[in-house]
């Protein structure tokens, strides 16, 4: 497995500091292995092994730690000495109102502590806000291109091209690249996807109309990058004979959303300078476990290569919303340090017709930052000060 510097790097900085290290990232995304990263980097360090405590609570070795008291117990019985202890606890969700134990040891113990959970709202409930102001949290996502292709050392510019088909289709969850056949890949991420969607979001939620939600999420998974729009969802439905309100669907995405399966993208009138409310895009956080479930349907490679822009756009740190010009969408207005992007995204600008609607999108924008076009053509379509990049080439840059 190879190293994910890009996270190291910023949480190396905090590993002796006294902040809670909070580590959120959808299952099966890599956490476990950054910790192990971590733990060996303080070892090599010349921290003693004894000192390092790693708890998994998806291991069922720890399954009789059900809440924060067994929490407390077991850790306490492990600090021999007042020396510095390492704490990472692996998918803390699973242990009741584990604050108040994380929270403790921060007070009393000489302790760097680690937590990761798979939930997004892993911080937001009434007891986190015991550790307001006293946590550092980083995102963890599936593999990036640019880390698939060092995973396989590809430098050949055909292999290129094979990696990245591969990677628009099924993602990059990290350890379906250890498997040697589609089938067994797809079987894996199956899996994945029953994990996300009856451990984090049935189990926990409690939903009752088990089949209706498990439609509703085939339909979300199946059709990223869209406006989401409830009554055509519904529409969609009715030619089924099945009921649905749009309550029921708000409240499915947002079990998907906190479960980080789906990412929420909210729409700026780059004019009015606002919000607009129910112009919200939906995107996956990784392809394949879409992909799995569209068996009927034509892959939309447009959608799905949108999809890996805005993911590629977070991973690099950016603040990501779609914009609204006067009528005229903005695949994304990227955002860090107070300096802007603007990105289209076009499967091909082979069409004349294409072309020019996505360059006018950004034409109208009437400021001077960097406005990029983005597709699959090798051919440089850059124009009146726009940017083309082929989308390998942008992917793999530093």
């Amino acid at each position: 497995m190879i190293k994910r510097e890009k996270y190291l790097a910023k949480i190396r900085e905090f590993y002796d500091v006294d902040l809670i290290k909070v580590i959120t990232g959808i299952r099966r995304c890599g956490k476990s292995v950054l910790l192990k990263q971590i733990m060996d980097e303080l070892e090599e360090q010349g921290i003693s092994k004894d000192h390092i405590l790693y708890i998994n609570f998806e291991d069922v070795t720890y399954s009789f730690i059900e809440n924060y008291l067994d929490l407390n117990q077991y850790v306490q019985e492990k600090i021999q000495d007042q020396q510095k202890y390492y704490l990472f606890f692996d998918e803390i969700q699973m242990v009741d109102q584990w604050e108040r134990t994380i929270n403790s040891f921060k007070t009393t113990l000489n302790a760097s502590i680690f937590v990761t959970g798979s939930n997004s709202k892993l911080l937001s409930g009434e007891l986190a806000t015991l550790l307001s102001g006293r946590y550092v949290s980083f995102q963890i996502m599936p593999f990036s291109f640019q880390e698939v292709v060092n995973l396989k050392k590809i430098e050949d510019p055909q292999d290129l091209e094979k990696a990245f088909n591969d990677y628009l289709l099924w993602g990059g969850m990290p350890q379906r690249f250890e498997l040697h056949s589609l089938d067994a890949m797809k079987t894996y991420l199956s899996d994945v996807f029953d994990a996300i969607v009856l451990k984090d979001i049935i189990k926990r939620n409690s939903i009752k109309n088990v089949t209706l939600f498990q439609r509703i999420m085939e339909y979300l998974v199946t059709n990223p990058s869209q406006t989401f729009s409830p009554s055509n969802m519904i529409k969609e439905f009715e030619k089924e004979n099945i009921p649905v309100s749009s309550k029921t669907i708000y409240e499915c995405l947002d079990y998907a959303e906190s479960a980080l399966l789906m990412s929420r993208v909210s729409t700026y009138d780059i004019r009015g300078k606002r919000i607009l409310s129910r112009k919200d895009k939906y995107y996956l956080m990784d392809l394949g476990l879409g992909q799995i479930l569209n068996i009927n349907k034509r892959t939309q490679f447009g959608t799905y290569l949108e999809n890996i822009v805005y993911n590629e756009l977070i991973y690099r740190g950016y603040h990501v919303s779609v914009g609204n010009n006067n009528g005229k969408e903005i695949d994304f207005i990227a955002t860090k340090h107070n300096q802007k992007e603007y990105y289209q995204v076009a499967y091909t600008l082979a069409h004349s017709e294409t072309e020019k609607r996505e360059f006018e999108a950004l034409d109208y924008i009437n400021d001077n930052y960097p406005k990029y076009v983005i597709s699959i053509d090798r051919l440089d379509y850059s124009q009146n000060g726009i940017i083309h990049k082929n989308i390998i080439d942008w992917l793999l840059e530093q």
